[in-house]
């Protein structure tokens, strides 16, 4: 027996990664989709997580604005509970690796594979004055991220899951082509919460990027806020509370409701079976509030500490190059690149 915990012991850990672009704030659906797994997932595998200021960039931001957001994300993910002494956790920008990568998968992608991305086209529409090649090569960026470290999964919602399919073409060719170099990552999509939709149009996801303030709530809001934004939420007609395909404002309620409390659907229904609309939203906002209220504290906390920050992200950076250097030196010698290093290895 003794033999066989040994061995568990040695087993290496999984590598899972991912990024979140500071735009707006870290919304509650990228909480209880996302974020809020990122914490669990620290215990579990060997987590990497960056701010993914370069796919930034695609977007035309004033340069004080951006350097703000950045350094706000920073501080919200710390306050999520992300622990820098279980995970990595950098500026993308900070690491070099990841555009040294990219520019080699870029020679190893097809026009049309990154033409055909649906959020290239979707956000070429929206920013029809600004379609830049960054634009239409952010999903090789993404797979650089992704092979850079060597990840085994990587936390997707609905809207990446095709860059991710790319990711691991990508991959797939390059291994053909050169022999063995990438891990093949796969899509960890949470059970719960994996897709919290807009508080004002429940046929939506909810986004950091929505117009109208009262689709969303932010972690680090205040409780005042939250309650009213709930209270204004969108329900359905009828008065059950229950979760059906006619009756998406009240699922959504009722998904948030549940992932927050860690709680099943069904016991979330049988709950508040009996209850009023409004007894029902305003139960649900109190539940979202009390759960932000130490995240809240803590944000306030780290944002005031930039040289705490500074000291995390350097230290993540660090670790992360030297991780994606080992990757990086593979590939390099695989396609033929020149590395007086190789002196010193063989």
């Amino acid at each position: 027996m003794s033999e066989m915990n040994n061995e568990a012991r040695n087993v290496p850990k999984k590598v899972v990664l991912s990024g979140i672009q500071p735009t707006g704030t870290i919304t509650l659906g990228n909480y209880l989709g996302a974020v809020k797994n990122w914490g669990k997932m620290q215990e579990e595998f060997n987590s990497i997580f960056f701010i993914a200021d370069l796919h930034a960039l695609t977007v035309r931001r004033e340069p004080a604005e951006l350097r703000q957001a950045c350094m706000s994300f920073f501080a919200q993910l710390l306050a999520c509970g992300i622990d820098p002494e279980k995970s990595v956790l950098y500026f993308q920008s900070h690491v070099k690796e990841h555009t040294e990568l990219q520019w080699i998968l870029n020679c190893n992608t097809y026009v049309g594979e990154a033409s055909r991305m649906t959020q290239f086209k979707d956000k070429s529409a929206r920013h029809a004055d600004n379609i830049n090649m960054g634009l239409m090569d952010y999903p090789v960026l993404m797979a650089a991220d992704i092979l850079l470290f060597r990840s085994d999964f990587v936390p997707v919602g609905i809207d990446q899951k095709q860059h991710l399919e790319l990711a691991r073409d990508i991959a797939i060719r390059f291994n053909n082509r050169y022999g063995d170099t990438f891990v093949v990552p796969e899509p960890y999509i949470p059970e719960t919460g994996a897709k919290i939709c807009s508080l004002q149009d429940p046929s939506a996801k909810m986004s950091k990027s929505d117009p109208d303030e009262n689709s969303r709530v932010s972690v680090i809001e205040d409780e005042a806020s939250i309650l009213r934004k709930f209270k204004r939420a969108v329900t359905d007609s009828g008065n059950e509370i229950v979760a059906r395909e006619d009756k998406p404002g009240i699922s959504n309620l009722l998904t948030i409701y549940a992932a927050i409390e860690g709680k099943t659907v069904a016991a979330a229904e049988k709950e508040f079976a009996g209850c009023g609309y409004g007894t029902f939203k305003m139960a649900v906002g109190e539940a979202v509030a009390a759960a932000f209220k130490p995240i809240r504290e803590a944000y306030t906390r780290y944002l005031s500490d930039k040289a705490y920050i500074a000291e995390v992200a350097a230290a993540g950076a660090e670790r992360a190059s030297r991780i994606g250097a080992r990757t990086l030196a593979k590939v390099r010698r695989k396609v033929g690149l020149v590395s007086f290093e190789d002196r010193k290895t063989h």
